[in-house]
C-alpha cells in the first residue's frame, strides 16, 4: 500500500513555471512506474507524465511536450513535476498515481492515487 500527497500547486500567470511534488508512503514507491494526470470539471481524466520504477523512460502528453518534465527521487520517495511556460489551458487539478508494474506506464489504470491539487494559471 502507497500514499500519496501531493504539493507545490497554486495561482500562477501564463509563463510562470511551477513544480509539483508528490511524496510517498509505504512500501514500495522504488520499484513503482509513477504518472501525473490533470482533470478539468466536465472533462475526463487525462495524463500528462508517466516515468518508469528507474526513471530511465518518461512520457508526456502531446500538450505538455517541451514544457513539462517529471523526474524521481527514490531516496526521497518523491516524483516531481516541473511546468514551464505555463499556459491558462494548464489550469487543472492535478493527481499523482502509482503503479504497481515498475514498468512505463501511460494508460489510466494506476493503482494508487493522491487526492489532487488545484493549479490555475492566468492569463
Amino acid at each position: 500500500q502507497v500514499q500519496l500527497v501531493e504539493s507545490g500547486g497554486g495561482l500562477v500567470q501564463a509563463g510562470d513555471s511551477l513544480r509539483l511534488s508528490c511524496a510517498a508512503s509505504g512500501h514500495g514507491f522504488s520499484t513503482y512506474a509513477m504518472g501525473w494526470f490533470r482533470q478539468v470539471p466536465g472533462n475526463e481524466r487525462e495524463i500528462v507524465a508517466a516515468i518508469n520504477w528507474l526513471g530511465g523512460s518518461t512520457y508526456y502528453g502531446n500538450s505538455v511536450k517541451g514544457r513539462f518534465t517529471i523526474s524521481r527521487d527514490n531516496a526521497k520517495n518523491t516524483v516531481y513535476l516541473q511546468m514551464n511556460s505555463l499556459k491558462p489551458e494548464d489550469t487543472a487539478v492535478y493527481y499523482c498515481a502509482a503503479h504497481r508494474a515498475g514498468g512505463l506506464q501511460v494508460g489510466l489504470q494506476y493503482d494508487y492515487w493522491g487526492r489532487g491539487i488545484q493549479v490555475t494559471v492566468s492569463a
